[in-house]
């Protein structure tokens, strides 16, 4: 042999899909293969007939993508399964109900609008009492706080 060849293989298919000389570039359509995995093996001989094989597992995903909320994988499951299927591809019409999944809100959301909303109550009080630098301020001057305590309330006068 005085060439170095390559041939590729598409799953168990004892046919090569290409059988050329080395250095190749070789292009397979995905449009011709089913949706799922699939399995390409390289032999390439070198010019004294010795052989290397190398194995490449794909996967083609042609179809419309599929999105399935309320199961996740090897998840453990009793009673009814309620879960929703949606698919879609890019040549399919925008439809603006169909572009997100449904899903419920994580917790995680609740859980950082609780943190916000604490921050800013706590940010609010922190602001509620004015510092004494600015109590002088004419601003301030025109609206009076209400007093603190009950004891800075003034004793209501005697009508006689």
């Amino acid at each position: 042999m005085d060439k170095q060849r390559v041939r590729i293989f598409l799953d168990d298919d004892p046919q090569p899909i290409i059988d050329e000389e080395l250095p190749t570039n070789a292009t397979i359509d995905t449009l011709s293969l089913d949706d799922g995995p699939h399995r390409m093996i390289i032999r390439a001989e070198d010019q004294q007939g010795r052989t290397g094989v190398h194995e490449i597992p794909f996967r083609v995903n042609n179809g419309p993508g599929i999105v399935v909320s309320g199961l996740r994988p090897n998840s453990t499951r009793k009673g009814k399964i309620e879960f929703g299927v949606d698919a879609f591809s890019a040549d399919d019409p925008f439809d603006p109900r169909r572009a997100e999944a449904r899903s419920s809100i994580p917790i995680w959301v609740y859980v950082l609008c609780l943190f916000v909303m604490a921050w800013a109550v706590w940010y609010g009080a922190g602001m509620w009492q004015v510092p004494t630098q600015f109590q002088a301020a004419p601003t301030w001057r025109d609206y009076p706080s209400p007093p603190a305590t009950p004891a800075d309330v003034p004793a209501p006068s005697k009508a006689e």
